[in-house]
């Protein structure tokens, strides 16, 4: 059957996945994801034709965003689950098209929902291979992945409640775009940048949730040890479902910590009055594979960011929802009201073991914009006295490869005047070094997960204000950033629509941008890939 895939970093070669996903997927859930993708561009499709108002369409709204979650890098895994949804939004394209009485020629908005055979048939006409201009196919796949991530932080937000129909309205326009064989390159690099006006639209939009509903991330010191009780391991990014969590286990002797991604819970100041929240568990996503063995306990993954279990009694221990799914793992679905049942989870943590542990301390968090601008005094005091000579913004993924202790180097190799803002899982290259701290302040400010690299732009816009400086790009502050997959994709837009200049973005260049694509990056934003950790400290220090 074969297959083809270069979202991620990971690519292989640093040119595509063809039989197996360096992530662990196989050639059928690839595919499936590839046909999940068409069915959704042939919806939105029919949506921008109608002219309708996006409001109005609340559940293809919000089963689009899930669907795009779905398909982002190490989020799901389950071919069933997939499948189901790809006949969900052709039950809601075909129930549309009626409704409106519309005649659509599309075979992406006509296609019929058959066996899986039938489903897997479409796979090629679905593939990113399909269009054959090489710059075209960079260019829609790079507005592709940056709504993919859009989606992740959109799906969070609305679980709090909150949604902005202008960004439904976009995804249809962009997903619809994706289609259209009439749209230049110039148009498509303009879309790119709106798929960057949007993005930040979305970081913002789950910033105000998250803050109303948990308050304002603090200063914040995370155990990193354990306690000698019954646990549950809580992976993933949804606050919302921790919060579940939280009111399920309390009072039961079951302890809860935090993994990878959901290490920055403990900063909002809602989740420190569970006292069994402990702590966090563990390091980067990918280092899994070893930790849950150790765990012991049973492990939820809210969202994405799941590696293959190596053992059998691993798999069944792990627990997926949302948008998360692996085969052979429990699936667990909300109720009408959007309630989990968490039980099973607790259930099966009072069997087992407490976790052993595998590192003692703490480590400090929770430096989003509303923390740094209580400190603004003293870090504009600090700029101005020469204390502090730079800031270097090391936000987004960690991930398996060895190329990626440059960023434990680089930031290692760094003047002890210089501080480090991060978010995302970037941060467990460094977070747990000694880098001590500048006149009181930490060397490593950690804003939180990727999504809250909009912290880092809203600071950054701040010292613009603050110093009166005609552009972010005057100011000291340096961009080193990694990425890994989709959200990281969304997070460089974002930063390219804000005008965010000489970006160095590593430890490879995407995969899925063309010579030409690429070429436009370079010249227009600056956009670089990396050195050595001696020689970019250097070149940094010397601008």
């Amino acid at each position: 059957m074969g297959m083809f895939c270069y979202q991620c970093q990971e690519a292989a070669k640093n040119i595509g996945c063809e039989i197996r996903g360096v992530c662990g997927k196989n050639e059928e859930v690839a595919n499936l994801q590839d046909v999940l993708m068409y069915a959704l561009k042939g919806l939105s499709s029919t949506v921008i034709q109608s002219g309708m108002k996006v409001e109005d369409l609340k559940e293809i709204n919000h089963e689009m965003v899930r669907s795009l979650f779905m398909t982002i890098t190490n989020a799901n895994f389950d071919e069933a689950a997939i499948e189901d949804q790809i006949r969900k939004m052709v039950r809601l394209r075909d129930q549309f098209l009626e409704e409106t009485s519309m005649n659509c020629t599309l075979k992406a908005a006509t296609f019929k929902a058959g066996t899986r055979d039938e489903l897997l048939g479409l796979a090629k006409e679905a593939s990113v291979l399909a269009t054959e201009n090489e710059d075209i196919r960079s260019l829609r796949e790079l507005i592709m992945y940056g709504l993919k991530g859009m989606a992740a932080y959109t799906e969070h937000a609305l679980n709090i409640g909150k949604e902005n129909p202008a960004i439904y309205g976009f995804m249809h326009e962009a997903l619809a775009a994706a289609l259209n064989d009439d749209l230049s390159a110039d148009a498509l690099v303009a879309m790119t940048l709106k798929t960057g006006q949007y993005g930040v639209e979305a970081m913002a939009l789950l910033d105000s949730a998250n803050t109303s509903r948990f308050g304002s991330p603090e200063i914040t010191q995370v155990n990193i040890g354990v306690r000698n009780n019954p646990a549950i391991l809580i992976s993933g990014h949804d606050l919302v479902d921790l919060e579940q969590l939280m009111e399920q286990t309390k009072g039961t002797g079951v302890d809860v910590y935090t993994h990878s991604e959901m290490l920055p819970a403990h900063y909002y100041p809602f989740f420190k009055k569970y006292d069994n929240l402990v702590g966090n568990y563990g390091n980067a996503w990918w280092k899994q594979i070893d930790e849950f063995a150790t765990f012991h306990g049973p492990i939820l993954f809210t969202t994405n960011c799941i590696v293959p279990p190596r053992s059998e009694e691993i798999r069944g221990r792990i627990f997926t929802t949302g948008s998360a799914g692996f085969p052979g793992c429990s699936h667990i679905l909300p109720d009408e009201n959007g309630k989990k049942d968490f039980s099973t989870v607790i259930e099966m943590a009072k069997k087992l073991p407490a976790p052993t542990e595998i590192e003692k301390g703490t480590i400090v968090g929770g430096f989003a914009h509303d923390q740094v601008f209580a400190l603004a005094d003293k870090v504009v005091d600090a700029v101005k006295s020469g204390a502090i000579k730079k800031f270097f913004v090391m936000a987004g993924c960690d991930g398996r490869m060895k190329s990626r202790e440059y960023y434990t180097e680089f930031a290692k190799a760094l003047p002890p005047d210089t501080v480090i803002l991060t978010a995302g899982c970037a941060k467990y290259r460094y977070n747990k070094l000694p880098l001590g701290d500048i006149a009181g302040i930490p060397r490593v400010l950690d804003a939180g997960q990727c999504n809250d690299s909009y912290s880092l732009a809203v600071i950054a816009l701040k010292l613009k204000e603050i110093f009166g400086v005609d552009s972010v790009n005057d100011l000291p502050i340096a961009y080193n950033i990694a990425w890994y997959e989709q959200k990281a994709v969304i997070v460089l837009l974002a930063l390219l629509y804000l005008g965010v200049k000489n970006i160095h973005l590593g430890p490879t260049l995407p995969a899925f941008l063309s010579p030409n694509v690429a070429k436009v990056l370079v010249e227009n934003f600056g956009i670089a890939g990396i050195g050595t950790p001696a020689e970019d400290v250097a070149m940094f220090m010397a601008d």
